[in-house]
C-alpha cells in the first residue's frame, strides 16, 4: 500500500476528500516537518510547502519517490539530494493564476484611482478634488514571465485597453499577449513600459533579473510591481532608484528576507505600496493545490508519466 505524509497543514474536509477518492491509499496527515519526520520511514509520497526541506530531512525518507509542493515556489529544495535519490518532484504551478491575477488589476488600478489616499483623507474628514488621478487606459504594461499567472494578468488587464507586452524566453506569441519580447530585448521593454510587473520563477537565471541597469531604463513615472520572489529583484538598486525618484514607486508583494524587518528603509518610502506577500492567497487555494494533487496521484498509482507540472530537477523548475 502506498502511503502519503503531509508536513502541510490540511484541513478535515480535504483529508476526508482525499481517503474518499483514494482508498486504497494510507495518509498520515501532520502539522510540521517535525511530525512527519516520526512517519518518516514509511513515506512513499510527501505533501509540502517546500520550505520544510533540505538535504539531512530528505535523507530521513528511505522510500520516498515523489514529493507534491502545494506551493508554486521550489526555489528551496535540495535539487541534487532530490536527483540523486531517484525522487520526483511536482508542484501547484497555475493555482495562483486567479488571485494574482486579481491583485495585479486592484494594485494598478490603486496606482492610478489612488483610492488609498482618498481613504485617508476620508479617516481626515477633508474633502479634497484636487488629488491627481490617473488612467489605465492606452497605458503599456510589461509582465516579465508569461507563464499561467503572467497570462491571468495579461487577460485581465486587455479588457482595460492596456497594452500588454509579455516576455518568455522563446518570444514565442502567447495568448492575451499584445506583443512579446525576449531577455535580449529586455532594454525596449523596460524604456517603454509605464509598469513593468515580475512574475518569473526564482532559478539561477533569475536571480536578480532586475538590477540597477534595467532600473536606469525604465520611465521617470513608470513603476515595478512584484509578486515573484524578493530575489528575483536586486532590492539594493531598487531602493537606490526609490529614494533618488530615478523610478515613479514600486509595488512589492515579496523581498528577499520576509518578514520584511521593521527597520527595513522601504518601510519609510512614500512611493511604495507593500504587502505581506498574499497576492497568492485564496479561499481556493487548497482545493486548487489539491485538485493537482489528486490528478497526479492517479497517474503515480498507474505508472503514468509524467506528472502534471513535474520539475526537471537539472533546471531547477
Amino acid at each position: 500500500m502506498i502511503h502519503v505524509v503531509s508536513s502541510a497543514k490540511i484541513g478535515k474536509k480535504h483529508q476526508e476528500r482525499l481517503r474518499q477518492c483514494f482508498p486504497a491509499v494510507s495518509y498520515t496527515f501532520c502539522t510540521d516537518i517535525g511530525q512527519a519526520e516520526k512517519e518518516a520511514a514509511h513515506a512513499d509520497v510527501l505533501i509540502t510547502y517546500g520550505e520544510d526541506l533540505n538535504d539531512a530531512i530528505v535523507k530521513k525518507f528511505p522510500r520516498l519517490r515523489w514529493i507534491h509542493v502545494i506551493s508554486a515556489g521550489v526555489e528551496w529544495l535540495p535539487f541534487d539530494t532530490l536527483r540523486n535519490n531517484g525522487i520526483r518532484v511536482s508542484n501547484a504551478r497555475g493555482i495562483h493564476a486567479v488571485p494574482m491575477g486579481e491583485y495585479a488589476m486592484a494594485v494598478l488600478l490603486q496606482l492610478t484611482r489612488r483610492v488609498h489616499h482618498l481613504y485617508l483623507l476620508q479617516q481626515e474628514k477633508h474633502w479634497d478634488r484636487t488629488i491627481r488621478m490617473g488612467e489605465l487606459c492606452g497605458k503599456t504594461l510589461a509582465i516579465i514571465g508569461a507563464g499561467a499567472i503572467g497570462q491571468a494578468v495579461a487577460k485581465r488587464a486587455r479588457a482595460f485597453d492596456i497594452q500588454v507586452w509579455g516576455m518568455n524566453t522563446s518570444g514565442l506569441p502567447v495568448d492575451h499577449f499584445d506583443r512579446m519580447f525576449t531577455p535580449d530585448q529586455r532594454e525596449m521593454v523596460f524604456s517603454q513600459a509605464d509598469y513593468v510587473l515580475i512574475t518569473l520563477p526564482l532559478t539561477p537565471r533569475t536571480r536578480h533579473f532586475v538590477g540597477e541597469r534595467e532600473l536606469r531604463w525604465m520611465k521617470p513615472d513608470a513603476y515595478l510591481i512584484n509578486m515573484a520572489r524578493g530575489s528575483v529583484v536586486n532590492e539594493e538598486s531598487l531602493l537606490q532608484a526609490l529614494r533618488d525618484r530615478r523610478i515613479g514607486g514600486a509595488v512589492l508583494d515579496v523581498f528577499e528576507r520576509e518578514p520584511l524587518p521593521a527597520d527595513h528603509p522601504f518601510w519609510d518610502l512614500d512611493n511604495v505600496l507593500l504587502t505581506p506577500h498574499l497576492s497568492g492567497r485564496s479561499p481556493g487555494y487548497m482545493t486548487r493545490a489539491l485538485d493537482i494533487f489528486q490528478e497526479n496521484l492517479s497517474l503515480y498509482l498507474k505508472g503514468d508519466e509524467p506528472l502534471q507540472n513535474e520539475l526537471d530537477l537539472l533546471k531547477g523548475y
